[in-house]
């Protein structure tokens, strides 16, 4: 009976701190992309008025995720850990129920854009989560301690501010690892195609007809096609099955000058393209706009297309060129399109036959040698990964943490060893004095 409750003291360890810790991390990875998240919730929940702090939630719930995974995995106040965990899946259990069956958003996004569950599949994930957290909550007093009690708030400390590290990095520039569909080396054109004989959306359409005040619902089979008596008043559909979705949809490119759309011209050009993203010029960041309007220039100079896309109205368009003096053309493209094309506002895209060979957040953006060169890497055939260096850098932050942890419990462990010793040295000696 011992042994069966400590494998599942473990097990419950193991499924809480994996699971936490991995939420924690992806959100880290993408913080703009919870941020995005935590305004759509908000808004369904007609809270909109909190969305200014949307990023401050999603830096502090990647955060304290990360830090509760840590903590049980590592066994690190098990008693305080015990008790935030279960209150969060309290919370977060009777939520994502409703989430489930009201639908208002139609993605948790606790993993982030890393893995997607459907809100009924978050709700399943939740009750077992609650189920391990109950019980790691009742055996508390049961878990073993890694480190001495006095020093578990030194890997916590280190947890807590790694993560915060990875965000605030991730968010200066791009996520160390993208995850979204127009990643570098993501062909938009084979994204968008949809394979034949593919599933199709399924919907049930219904009727409105009033007749003397008297409002009827009617379906296909039976609405009064030929009673003149009964008048119609609206449509309903409602989607029963989910059809095929490619990866890529709703992606259009409209000359705001002309009207015309430019989607095919763009993708299907044989040559190199460079975009500049912004959903809303309002909310985009003119520091660097130097480095935008030096590589407008050179894609003058090379002839190679160069086209704004946003979300803004003429006044915003306005207002950017006359305080920038920008003098490229600008293009209409739907703004959630625009916010999973990259995760900066602006950043800049480089395609090639439709194929993303290059993404910069603003602060990133190459001088135009710079550029020059990284064209004729890929004109080599080589796609370069903007974000492989700081990757890199995150794992030696990481292995730095962890050899940090090790050291610390080593020297704890040592100096129990030592101290213990002593203590009987001590203790002996005493005995053969008082002898």
């Amino acid at each position: 009976m011992q042994l069966l409750k400590t494998i599942l003291i473990w097990l419950s360890r193991l499924l809480l701190g994996s699971t936490f810790i991995f939420s924690g991390f992806v959100k880290a990875i993408d913080p703009l992309g919870s941020a995005i998240k935590f305004e759509d919730y908000l808004s369904a929940m007609h809270l909109d008025f909190l969305g200014h702090y949307a990023l401050l939630f999603a830096f502090l719930l990647s955060a304290v995720e990360f830090l509760l995974g840590v903590n049980i995995l590592l066994s690190l106040s098990p008693r305080q850990s015990s008790i935030y965990v279960l209150l969060m899946m309290a919370v977060m259990t009777p939520l994502t129920l409703y989430l489930a069956i009201a639908n208002p958003v139609s993605d948790c996004g606790c993993f982030g854009d890393a893995l997607k569950l459907t809100n009924w599949e978050t709700f399943g994930k939740n009750i077992i989560l609650l189920a391990a957290a109950v019980f790691y909550f009742i055996e508390r007093e049961n878990i073993p301690h890694l480190y001495h009690h006095k020093i578990h708030w030194f890997p916590s400390f280190l947890a807590f501010v790694f993560c915060l590290s990875v965000s605030e990095h991730n968010y200066s520039h791009l996520p160390y690892i993208d995850f979204l569909p127009y990643k570098i080396g993501a062909n938009i054109p084979d994204e968008m195609k949809v394979p034949e004989g593919a599933s199709v959306d399924i919907f049930e359409s219904t009727f409105i007809y009033e007749k003397k005040g008297e409002k009827k619902e009617f379906t296909l089979q039976n609405y009064p096609a030929n009673d003149t008596t009964w008048h119609f008043v609206e449509q309903k559909s409602v989607l029963l099955k989910k059809g095929f979705e490619p990866k890529i949809h709703d992606f259009s490119i409209t000359l705001k000058k002309s009207g015309e759309e430019i989607t095919d011209i763009v993708l299907q050009d044989s040559s190199f393209t460079f975009l500049l993203i912004t959903p809303r010029l309002d909310k985009a960041s003119d520091a660097h706009i130097d480095r935008i309007n030096d590589i407008y220039d050179f894609a003058k100079d090379k002839n190679i297309p160069f086209y704004a896309l946003t979300a803004s109205g003429d006044d915003e368009i306005t207002e950017w060129v006359n305080g920038t003096a920008a003098d490229y053309p600008f293009c209409f493209t739907d703004q959630t399109t625009l916010k999973t094309m990259i995760r900066a506002n602006p950043g800049l895209m480089l395609l090639k036959k439709g194929i993303v060979v290059g993404k910069w957040n603003s602060v990133d953006i190459p001088n135009e040698q710079e550029m020059n060169t990284y064209i004729k890497t890929v004109n080599l055939g080589a796609i370069k990964n903007n974000s492989a260096q700081e990757r890199n850098v995150m794992w030696k932050l990481f292995f730095t943490i962890l050899a940090s942890l090790a050291f610390i419990l080593l020297f704890e462990k040592v100096s129990l060893i030592v101290l213990t010793k002593i203590r009987k040295y001590k203790s002996k000696n005493k005995i053969i004095t008082n002898n």
